[in-house]
């Protein structure tokens, strides 16, 4: 049974580009501590200092993180001085996650 909030594709096979990319966004979920700053991101914008306290990991390490999730195009960085908040670009993502729960589930 096909997801209710999902659209169909429709990507040429042959273009190797649409899968490689859809590919590299894949591999920037496929972490736990990254799923986790999404799911919190989904809540609202934060900053690095928030979010390596949220997901327990020091500041550097969670702004790597953070770095991939934006280079992939899933979040959008808005620098204030020395601080850097975070916020979802891509707000289907919580969507695609539930979705990804009632697979889980079975």
């Amino acid at each position: 049974m096909p997801c209710k909030t999902c659209q169909p594709i429709a990507p040429d096979l042959a273009d190797k580009t649409w899968f490689v990319k859809r590919a590299r966004i894949l591999a920037a979920l496929a972490n736990p501590a990254r799923l986790k700053m999404i799911a919190s991101l989904s809540q609202g914008e934060k900053c690095v200092c928030e979010m390596a306290q949220e997901v327990g990991l020091d500041m550097s390490t969670t702004s790597r993180h953070l770095a991939q999730l934006r280079q992939v195009g899933l979040l959008e960085d808005d620098r204030r001085g020395n601080m850097v908040f975070y916020s979802l670009k891509a707000g289907c993502i919580p969507d695609f996650l539930q979705c990804l729960d009632g697979i889980s589930e079975q």
